[in-house]
């Protein structure tokens, strides 16, 4: 057997102590609707307000209508029990006919909109209970704002289900880079990039600085001082949007001041990856061009060469010393090796004038 089916219907009746403005607000913000609709509840007659509800389900239905101040109630569902019993929602079709042939052919005819019932001209649908000004009027409201191509959507589940419209405003694929705001995300290559571009815009402005300082001391000293702070509030732009890829405050570049943790905090803002896609800073940066890229690995580049020019430079200075020494000590060993021949020359010379002399004195005598 199936199982007993609810509806929900409501004559205008409020709960006590329920204030009729206070209850109409209450029931425009529920059914998100406007009051000029709402005010259609209270017209005095029997409103049915959802049908083919279960037990819990009407009686979860009929708790929020409650609070929000409405007075309704909850009836058993005739047509759910299958019964072939004559109702007055559901009348047979010799009762139809008899009211039809009573009426006389004067009277108007109408058929609902929503179930094809065919009664006599009515606001009110005698087999569904619909307002038919009203369900007209959602329909035409529902086609103005349908797109052209709506696949269809399942049914609810539940009255209580989540809405599923949009909330926030739809965010852009990517967010604008902004080279002098604390607004905005920035990857890792990009952030190397812009501090290595950075260092290169200002070795200009620091060799200008070096010639006005042989000019002028004080205006060298004050043009140094508002080129420094410029870049540091630079850097610090840069640190803050590479913070908010990550997913972190910009408040945290902060403890690049801290010793030893500003240490960690400079390898992690290199280091760790962004968020993918949008976080609460924004959508993500767009791709990285070539110039971004080169910049960047001019920046792991540099320090190797420094590196590099650092242990070269001083052995090629030891190299090209111990040459000098080398050359230098061969020059003194020929030196040394030529000063005794010369000395033998002289004693020859010395052997030599000497029997000359003693020739002379014998003669002489």
């Amino acid at each position: 057997m199936d199982q007993t089916r609810f509806k929900i219907v409501f004559d205008g009746a409020l709960m006590p102590q329920t204030p009729l403005e206070v209850a109409k607000e209450n029931l425009a913000r529920l059914f998100k609707s406007d009051l000029e609709r709402i005010e259609a509840l209270f017209s005095g007659q029997t409103v049915v307000l959802k049908r083919g509800l279960s037990a819990d389900e009407a009686d979860k239905y009929l708790g929020v209508l409650q609070q929000a101040g409405a007075n309704a109630r909850k009836e058993v569902e005739q047509a759910a029990s299958l019964s072939l019993v004559e109702t007055e929602d559901h009348p047979s079709a010799e009762t139809l006919a008899s009211r039809s042939a009573g009426q006389g052919s004067s009277d108007a005819r109408m058929t609902c909109p929503k179930c094809g019932h065919e009664q006599a001209q009515s606001s009110e649908c005698s087999a569904c209970g619909i307002i038919i000004e009203k369900y007209l009027a959602r329909q035409a409201e529902l086609a103005a704002n349908q797109p052209a191509t709506t696949p269809p959507s399942a049914p609810a589940q539940s009255p209580y289900a989540t809405p599923q419209a949009q909330v926030g405003e739809p965010l852009p694929e990517y967010g604008e880079l902004k080279y002098f705001s604390a607004q905005g995300r920035i990857g890792r290559v990009r952030y190397l990039g812009w501090s290595m571009g950075l260092m290169l815009l200002l070795l200009p402005v620091f060799a200008v600085i070096a010639a006005l300082f042989a000019v002028s001391t004080t205006v060298g000293m004050l043009l140094a001082t508002a080129v420094c702070v410029g870049m540091v509030a630079v850097s610090i732009f840069f640190g803050i949007q590479r913070l908010h890829d990550i997913g972190w405050s910009g408040w945290l570049w902060l403890l690049n001041f801290v010793p030893v943790i500003g240490s960690v905090m400079a390898l992690l803002m290199l280091l760790v990856p962004g968020t993918v896609g949008s976080n609460r800073y924004g959508p993500p940066p767009p791709a990285n061009g070539r110039g971004v890229v080169a910049l960047a690995w001019a920046t792991v580049l540099v320090p190797i060469v420094g590196i590099l020019a650092a242990i070269a430079i001083p052995a090629y200075q030891g190299y090209v010393e111990r040459a000098h020494a080398s050359s230098y000590g061969q020059s003194l060993g020929a030196d040394s090796a030529s000063a005794p021949t010369e000395e033998q020359s002289d004693e020859e010379s010395d052997n030599s004038s000497a029997p000359a002399a003693e020739e002379s004195d014998g003669a002489q005598q």
